[in-house]
């Protein structure tokens, strides 16, 4: 059993969504979902392998606090694919934040979709549904394809193979939302012609900057409006897509 203190990790939480706008995002229930995340998490992280960073404080900053950014970028009871979720994020703190969302996490790891799935269960997160799939896959399937508000995604893959295989999801006159990194402007000089095949326009590339107990995160957030349904030549095979990107 991972020990960690409550009252200190509840002070720490409260101080980094206060000192970043979002205290209103927080209330006694959520803290005690954050808190029980983190135990899960830490005891579940070597056998999935769910996060290099193991200090709660800075959990709360690079995980929880980054992944709440985008709580006031989704319009009330939307529908949100979280393409890639990888250990949850941001899937779970946004449904924690957000319990209004309709969430799908979809991976095609199965172990990582089992962890998120059960971790969902036992915080109560009735918002969430996670699904094993290969996202070029369900960007095929009559199921999942343009059926979604907004599509997420967080350090999946470069912006030309991210956008055929997210952009798929989303309906037209919603959204894809990418957390990148520090290449992001480049990566979006290169990926403008898929992006336009794909169906989206108008990318904003917004630079957050989010602050901790004594540091600073600085990253970009991309926000592409679809404007038009995909053609049903995408998404391609994996293969083809990291051969030749569009």
């Amino acid at each position: 059993m991972i020990e960690i203190d409550k009252k200190s990790f509840t002070s720490t939480l409260t101080r980094a969504f206060a000192a970043n706008g979002m205290s209103s995002l927080l209330s006694l229930e959520k803290n005690e979902k954050f808190y029980a995340l983190t135990v899960r998490m830490l005891e579940e992280n070597e056998k999935y392998n769910l996060t290099a960073i193991t200090e709660p404080s800075k959990i709360i900053l690079n995980h929880y606090v980054d992944c709440a950014t985008l709580a006031a970028k989704l319009k009330k009871g939307a529908t949100v694919i979280d393409v890639g979720c990888g250990a949850g994020f941001p899937t779970l703190p946004l449904a924690i934040v957000r319990p209004d969302l309709k969430i799908t996490a979809m991976d095609s790891t199965a172990k990582r979709v089992n962890y998120v799935a059960e971790t969902a269960k036992l915080l109560g997160l009735d918002n969430v549904t996670a699904i094993t799939m290969r996202a070029e896959d369900g960007g095929k399937s009559p199921e999942y394809r343009e059926k979604f508000d907004y599509a997420t995604a967080r350090a999946v893959a470069e912006m030309r193979t991210l956008a055929e295989l997210a952009l798929p999801f989303v309906k037209v006159g919603g959204q894809m939302v990418a957390m990148k990194g520090k290449n992001a402007e480049f990566e979006l000089s290169a990926a403008k012609k898929a992006i336009a095949t794909l169906g989206g326009r108008n990318t904003v590339c917004d630079m957050i900057t989010l602050k901790g107990d004594g540091e600073t995160l600085t990253h970009p957030l991309i926000i592409i409006d679809k404007k038009e349904k995909t053609p049903t030549a995408y998404p391609r095979p994996f293969a083809q897509i990291s051969k030749k990107p569009l």
